[in-house]
C-alpha cells in the first residue's frame, strides 16, 4: 500500500515540476533543425496530354461544300465537317460531310432564297437537351462525363445541336460527344430571316427558351406563347414534347437565349447560351451554330468588312453545391426537390468559373485569342453567370463597340483595358493590334482574365477560372499551345493539382523550400516536454526516498 502511495505521490511531483520547469527549459533549450520537407516528385503526377491528338487537317483552312472555312490556330479545333453543315445546313449537304459528323439530318435546315440575294432565308434549327456529369446506377463515375479542368467534372444541363448516335465518344467511353457541353452552343441568324427554333425537351424535367433581347413576337402565328416565360407566357415543355418558337429578327446585335423555368437554377446549371443576329447582306452564309463559343471560322459577311477575325467568349460562374445535386440519383422527383426546394440560391457562393465552358488550363487548347500585328478583330462577350464580371486585357486596350445587343455611337466609343459585365449583358469589342503603345504594346501572350479574383481559381485552387490570353501567333506552337516563358504548365495538366495535393511552386522550386513538412514528431516541443516530466519524476522521487527513510527513522525509534 505504501509503495503505491508513493509512486502516486512521485508522479504528482513530477507532472508539477514539469509544469514549473517547462518554460525556462524550452527558453533554454538548443537551436534545432526545424522538420524535414517531404520530397516531391512531379515525375509522378498523373499529366494528361497539353495537347489531345487531333487530325492536323482540322486546322487547315478549306473549302467544304463550297464553303471557306477558316484556318484554326488551336489545339482543339473544330471539325471542319461541323462547319460546313452548320453554315450550309443538314439538309444541303453530301451524305459524306454528314457521315463525318454526328449531326441529324434535321438539325439545322435552310430553305429559299426569299429576297433572291443568294443565301437562305428560312431557318429551322432543332435543338434537345442534355445533362452531363449526372449519376447513373451503372457506373460510379459521372456519365456522360465533361470535364472543365483536370479532374473537375460539376454537373450540367445544357442545349445541344440534335444528334444521332450515341451521347458518349463510343461505346467503350463514358466521355460525353463534342456536340454535349457547356456553354450551349452560339446561335447565329441574319437579320430579317424567318426563324423557326424547335426545343425537343429529351431531359426529365421541363424546361422552355426565352430569346434575350432578340426581336421576337409574344405570340406566334397560332396565338401560341413565344417568350418562354411560364409565368406569362406558355406551360412549361415536359419531358417528350416539343415546342417551335418563331420570330424574324429586325435588330442585329449579341443577344442571349436561356431556359426561363425555374431561371436560378436552369441558367446555373447551364442552360444558356450567346445568340448573335448578323446584319443582312446578299450571299449570306452565316455560321448557324458555334459549338462552345471562342473562333468563328465563317464570319458573316458584314463581320468580314471591317474585322480580320472574330471570337466569341460567354463567362460563367458555377455554384458546385447546385450543380452535385444532380449527382445524387437517377430519380427526377428527387432531383427536382433537391435543386427546387431544398437548393438556396441565396446562400451558396460560386466555386467554379469558365470561359466557352472551360477553366485554366482547359481555355488555353480552345479559347485563346490568337492574332497577328496590324489586325482588327471583333470580340462578342456575354456574362452569363451570376457574378458580375471584370475582364482585363493586358497588353492591350479595347474599344467598346455595342452594349447589350444595342451600337454604341461611334463618337462615345470608349477604350479601355477592364470590361465590365453584369450578369446577363454583352459587349462588342473590337480588338485593334497596331503596336503603337495604346492599342497594342507589342507582341507577345496576353493574359486576357476576369481582375475579381476568386474568379482565376478553380474552387480556390490558382491558377484556373476562367483564364485565357490574347496570343500573336509568333508565340504559338506547332499544336497551338502558348509558348510561355514562365512557369512549367504541366503540373496544371493534372487532377492531383486541383485536388490541391501539389505544392504550388513545384515545377521550380528546386530546393524544395515550400513543399509539405514531414509528418514526423515536433522534435522543439516533444524533447523539452520530455525532459521537464523526467525532471519532475527525478525530483519526485527524491522527495519520496527522502520521506520514506525519515519513516523509517521514526519507527525505528518507536521500537
Amino acid at each position: 500500500m505504501m509503495n503505491i502511495r508513493h509512486a502516486f505521490f512521485a508522479v504528482v511531483i513530477g507532472l508539477g515540476s514539469f509544469v514549473l520547469l517547462l518554460p525556462s527549459i524550452v527558453r533554454s533549450a538548443p537551436y534545432q533543425r526545424p522538420p524535414a520537407t517531404e520530397s516531391f516528385n512531379l515525375a509522378e503526377l498523373e499529366i494528361e496530354p497539353m495537347c489531345p491528338d487531333v487530325d492536323p487537317v482540322w486546322r487547315e483552312r478549306q473549302v467544304i461544300e463550297g464553303m471557306l472555312v477558316e484556318a484554326s490556330p488551336f489545339c482543339s479545333p473544330d471539325n471542319p465537317a461541323d462547319i460546313a453543315a452548320f453554315v450550309k445546313g443538314t439538309n444541303n449537304v453530301s451524305h459524306d460531310t454528314i457521315m463525318e459528323t454526328q449531326l441529324a439530318m434535321d438539325a439545322v435546315t435552310k430553305g429559299e432564297d426569299r429576297d433572291g440575294d443568294g443565301d437562305p432565308d428560312v431557318i429551322h434549327l432543332r435543338l434537345e437537351v442534355a445533362e452531363l456529369n449526372g449519376f447513373s446506377p451503372d457506373t460510379p463515375e459521372p456519365i456522360p462525363a465533361y470535364s472543365i479542368a483536370p479532374g473537375v467534372q460539376p454537373g450540367f444541363w445544357v442545349f445541344a445541336p440534335k444528334t444521332r448516335g450515341m451521347s458518349t465518344l463510343n461505346f467503350e467511353s463514358l466521355q460525353a460527344n463534342s456536340y454535349l457541353r457547356a456553354p450551349s452552343p452560339v446561335i447565329r441568324v441574319e437579320q430579317g430571316d424567318t426563324i423557326k427554333i424547335t426545343l425537343e425537351n429529351t431531359h426529365y424535367l421541363p424546361h422552355t427558351i426565352h430569346f434575350h433581347g432578340v426581336d421576337h413576337p409574344f405570340v406566334n402565328a397560332a396565338g401560341k406563347g413565344n417568350d418562354g416565360v411560364p409565368q406569362t407566357s406558355e406551360l412549361p415543355l415536359m419531358p417528350g414534347e416539343s415546342r417551335t418558337y418563331e420570330m424574324t429578327p429586325r435588330h442585329a446585335g449579341t443577344m442571349l437565349y436561356h431556359c426561363h423555368v425555374q431561371p436560378h437554377a436552369h441558367i446555373g446549371m447551364g442552360l444558356v447560351g450567346l445568340m448573335v443576329v448578323e446584319e443582312n447582306r446578299p450571299n449570306n452564309w452565316v455560321q448557324t451554330l458555334n459549338v462552345g463559343g471562342g473562333h468563328v471560322r465563317h464570319p458573316s459577311v458584314a463581320v468580314k468588312e471591317t474585322y480580320d477575325r472574330e471570337y466569341d467568349l460567354l463567362y460563367q460562374s458555377v455554384d458546385k453545391t447546385l450543380a452535385d445535386k444532380i449527382k445524387i440519383a437517377n430519380d427526377a422527383r428527387l432531383i427536382s426537390k433537391a435543386i427546387n426546394r431544398d437548393y438556396n440560391i441565396t446562400e451558396n457562393p460560386t466555386n467554379y468559373f469558365l470561359l466557352n465552358g472551360r477553366s485554366f488550363p482547359y481555355t488555353l487548347r480552345e479559347s485563346l485569342v490568337v492574332v497577328k500585328p496590324n489586325e482588327l478583330v471583333k470580340i462578342r462577350m456575354g456574362n452569363a453567370g451570376q457574378d458580375p464580371a471584370y475582364i482585363h486585357s493586358h497588353g492591350h486596350k479595347m474599344t467598346i463597340t455595342a452594349y447589350d445587343g444595342a451600337p454604341h455611337n461611334p463618337e462615345a466609343w470608349i477604350t479601355r483595358d477592364v470590361y465590365e459585365l453584369g450578369p446577363a449583358q454583352r459587349i462588342d469589342l473590337a480588338l485593334n493590334t497596331s503596336i503603337d503603345g495604346f492599342h497594342s504594346y507589342g507582341e507577345g501572350i496576353w493574359l486576357l482574365h476576369d481582375h475579381t479574383e476568386r474568379a482565376v481559381t478553380t474552387d480556390g485552387m490558382n491558377p484556373g477560372g476562367d483564364v485565357t490570353s490574347i496570343v500573336y501567333e509568333s508565340f504559338l506552337g506547332e499544336e497551338g499551345m502558348p509558348l510561355g516563358r514562365g512557369v512549367d504548365l504541366k503540373p496544371y495538366f493534372s487532377k492531383e493539382f486541383y485536388q490541391k495535393e501539389v505544392p504550388v511552386w513545384a515545377s521550380f522550386d528546386q530546393e524544395n523550400l515550400f513543399g509539405e513538412i514531414s509528418k514526423v514528431p515536433d522534435q522543439l516541443r516533444i524533447q523539452p516536454a520530455l525532459l521537464a516530466f523526467g525532471v519532475g519524476l527525478l525530483l519526485g522521487g527524491i522527495v519520496i526516498g527522502i520521506r520514506s527513510i525519515m519513516i523509517l527513522k521514526r519507527r525505528s525509534k518507536e521500537v
